[in-house]
């Protein structure tokens, strides 16, 4: 009998020179950086040119990538009319998903870009995944949609348009690093599924809106939502422990806690603890960060857990303002760069996945019988 490894679990299925997570170490690496060499240091900008073309950018090159970016900022009317109408109480992932397919409608051919058109493609997601979660959620308050703007980065420009205010040079560097931080994580569920689709020869679009719908699961992007309704529903930090022993007793799942190829602590998690630590006290809530390192505290002291990423980015985006069913449709932000490519990667070396499976269904030999005698 074949050895089955459910989930894939330890299977390698390709190479790839993008990221790399060695999960033993608590070591993530992007193009051979680790992740404490680029956050805070680079701009997620750079770290797109980065994951794209195996290397950190010159100052003209990357002036050529962001200006590539900001001129992709303008949603096709379609799009934008579907963002206005879709039903006000629609999860805002889903919206994202079904726009991101949307777009493969409108796409065309960039004379201006001396660039293969794969590569244009993935500009034009990249600049326009943030415009989609803003637009919508200011659409489903019945709130004007402010216009694009070509002078900001991409985290500034989706902090402006989701507020319709300049965001603070603080806002805007705090969200570029969670940006920088969730860019790329190796063949995690969304990104797999990304190249499986693209394994096929499918467009880009579609391999990224079925990265979003993989992304959307409560064991993969959803998880940081899971954290602020657990820390909401606790309340208040005097009754953590007693919140913890009765989830831990019923066997309930501890939301941001633990992690599928970690084994040490998530090295994304610091940053985002000591970022989630700043903001908590400046905007006067620090019971959010308060009941967030007890619950750490626990889970290390009791079960040898760590908290992963999505526990700290979780206090970071509520303490910006950003309301918490946008949480995951800004992990898609961020991780657009790392999907797009991985697509690319796969394109370039190309092998249609097509794995096997362990039949375990009734004995060979089954006779058919007429229904009447059944």
């Amino acid at each position: 009998m074949a050895l089955v490894s459910k989930g894939l679990e330890g299977i390698i299925a390709a190479e790839t020179r993008i990221g790399d997570v060695r999960g033993q170490e608590g070591v993530l690496l992007y193009c051979g950086y680790d992740i404490n060499e680029l956050a805070g240091k680079t701009t997620y900008e750079e770290v797109v040119h980065l994951l794209w073309h195996n290397r950190l950018p010159t100052q003209p090159e990357l002036l050529k990538l962001t200006t590539a970016l900001r001129a992709e900022r303008e949603l096709p009317q379609g799009v934008i009319d579907y963002l206005k109408g879709a039903p006000k109480d629609a999860k805002p992932i889903d919206v994202m998903r079904t726009a991101i397919s949307m777009l493969g409608s409108y796409d065309t051919d960039r004379h201006d870009l001396d660039m293969p058109k794969e590569l244009a493609t993935a500009i034009k997601l990249v600049s326009q995944i943030g415009i989609i979660a803003a637009y919508f959620h200011r659409a489903r308050q019945g709130l004007e949609l402010p216009p694009c703007r070509k002078d900001l980065s991409e985290a500034a420009h989706f902090l402006y348009l989701m507020t319709g205010q300049v965001p603070t040079k603080e806002a805007e560097q705090t969200l570029d690093v969670a940006y920088v931080l969730h860019a790329e994580h190796g063949f995690n569920a969304s990104t797999f599924t990304a190249r499986v689709v693209a394994s096929t020869l499918s467009d880009m679009y579609s391999a990224i809106s079925a990265a979003i719908g993989a992304l959307k699961g409560p064991l993969h992007g959803g998880a940081n939502e899971g954290v602020i309704h657990m820390l909401e529903e606790i309340g208040s930090v005097d009754k953590v422990d007693a919140w913890v022993a009765d989830a831990l007793a019923q066997k309930k799942k501890i939301m941001g806690i633990g992690h599928r190829v970690y084994k040490v602590l998530d090295p994304r998690a610091p940053h985002l603890q000591a970022m989630a630590i700043k903001l908590t006290e400046k905007l006067g809530e620090p019971k959010w960060i308060q009941m967030s390192e007890r619950i750490a505290t626990i889970m290390r002291e009791q079960k040898g857990l760590n908290a992963n990423v999505d526990f700290y980015s979780a206090t970071v985006y509520h303490s910006l303002g950003i309301p918490t069913d946008l949480f995951t449709p800004i992990f898609a932000i961020s991780r657009m760069s790392g999907w797009t490519a991985h697509v690319l990667e796969q394109w370039a070396d190309n092998r249609l996945f097509r794995p096997l499976s362990e039949y375990v269904g009734r004995p060979y030999g089954q006779k058919w019988v007429p229904i009447s005698e059944r």
